[in-house]
């Protein structure tokens, strides 16, 4: 057993559920006031609409996120397996990976609101949040659907824009290279 990969994948599993509490947090309470909806109280009321289109908006930034997870995670297993292992830069990858954990759930946040009020636009004379507070379930499915469809679409673009703020250390100079 080697116990320095245990350790990592303990820290990747605290690291991973801080990121999941997080957006959690953010999916319930950014997204919704960005929205204008209450999380709580539409959930406290049994509202199943409500329940639906709350729990797409985590699903569709979980999958938004989850590549800026792997991309971090990728950064320290290259970190930690590339000789000579330099201690400092577990530090400077740590700050590079909490940066871009929070610009990846806040561009996701912003993305799936951005979504919804084009939904919004592209249906004049129907308010979609007030039908979804109301209960009406096909429009929360509807709903649902887009949120997870803009996640899955947008999420190669948003790990495209942050990897570049991930600092994958260099690799020695033969690694590169074909073998002959």
């Amino acid at each position: 057993m080697n116990l320095a990969l245990v350790l990592v994948g303990l820290v990747k599993i605290v690291f991973g559920g801080l990121v999941a509490a997080l957006g959690i947090w953010l999916a319930f309470r950014g997204l919704n006031r960005l929205l204008g909806t209450d999380a709580v109280e539409d959930l406290r009321k049994g509202n199943i609409a409500a329940g639906i289109v709350h729990a797409a908006s985590l699903l569709a930034l979980g999958l938004l996120v989850q590549h800026a997870i792997q991309a971090t995670f990728d950064a320290v297993d290259l970190t930690l397996r590339t000789p000579p292992f330099q201690p400092g830069m577990v530090g400077k990858l740590l700050l590079f990976a909490v940066l871009h954990v929070v610009l990846s759930l806040g561009v996701g946040t912003g993305v799936l609101a951005v979504g919804v009020m084009l939904f919004d636009k592209m249906t004049p004379g129907l308010d979609e949040l007030a039908e979804v507070r109301q209960g009406n379930v096909s429009l929360a499915l509807v709903l649902s659907a887009i949120l997870i469809v803009i996640a899955l679409l947008t999420a190669p673009g948003l790990q495209a824009a942050l990897n570049g703020l991930i600092p994958f250390p260099q690799l020695p100079e033969g690694m590169l290279r074909a073998p002959a």
